[in-house]
């Protein structure tokens, strides 16, 4: 019989604290200022030599701008119960909150629009997103749909790209800005595997030019048979502040560059 494995403990809420505050590259000092608390009691708290309140727990946890989903652990750490819901998109009470989001989507047509979670895996689109992964290899289709793999893998989206090299800095950037807000293990995974795949530009590294980022509107330049579409993409978040699942939803739209690009996508809608 295999030796029983010990469970493994979560971390005291200390040790969670100090890990976001190094995370966000502040000074004991830094935090005990903006939190309105003592640098000296800050490090007790941070030892497990004092306890803090509740509602110290939520102004530390406001001040290092620590995700909903992680706030309800580090509560559970320092003794107080989750105060944030998490619910699947598909859950029945979340019916009304499903419906508005696939209706934003289909008010966007004929133009594409897809909705991801933290994960970028796809949970919604509009009609018009099915069109353009024509091609794409079987595996890469099937659920869940991770829109980054889909995106820059070789049997993926990545050789009807035209811009790949601006569209491949660009993913990478939003990959590592969310890393860095959330720390998520699955991302830093994911992150290292889009990383291995192919790039197409020889052994030039692969960094960003001048004059490639346009601030909110990134451009996306994709080939289809019937001609290049010249698309800029912008994102959406909710700022739901009590439900995880929203706030973690993020909703990618396209939109038609010029007019060739828009009486294309009329065409195909």
């Amino acid at each position: 019989m295999p030796p029983m494995t010990a469970a493994r403990t979560p971390a005291p809420f200390g040790e969670r604290l100090r890990h976001w505050r190094q995370h966000r590259r502040l000074s004991q000092l830094d935090l005990a200022h903006v939190a309105d608390v003592s640098t000296r009691h800050l490090s007790y708290v941070e030892t497990g030599r004092a306890s803090p309140s509740r509602d110290m727990v939520l102004r530390l946890l406001d001040r290092l701008d620590i995700p909903l989903r992680e706030r309800n652990g580090l509560l559970q750490a320092a003794g107080y119960a989750p105060m944030y819901r998490e619910r699947p998109l598909d859950a029945p009470d979340m019916a009304p909150a499903r419906a508005a989001v696939q209706r934003i989507l289909d008010c966007h047509e004929p133009w594409p629009a897809l909705a991801m979670d933290r994960h970028w895996n796809l949970v919604m689109a509009n009609r018009m997103v099915a069109p353009l992964l024509a091609g794409a290899a079987p595996t890469l289709l099937q659920g869940p749909i991770n829109v980054l793999r889909l995106s820059l893998h070789p049997d993926g989206l990545a050789p009807r790209i035209a811009n790949l090299r601006q569209w491949r800095v660009h993913l990478f950037e939003r990959l590592r800005q969310q890393i860095h807000a959330t720390s998520d293990e699955t991302l830093t995974a994911l992150l290292a595997e889009l990383q291995g795949y192919p790039d197409g530009f020889g052994a030039a590294p692969v960094v960003a030019l001048p004059g490639e980022h346009h601030g909110v509107l990134m451009p996306f330049q994709f080939q289809t048979p019937h001609g290049t579409l010249q698309l800029v993409s912008t994102t959406t978040v909710f700022g739901s502040p009590v439900d995880i699942t929203l706030q973690e939803l993020a909703l990618e739209t396209f939109f038609p560059a010029d007019e060739a690009s828009a009486a294309l996508l009329r065409g195909l809608a």
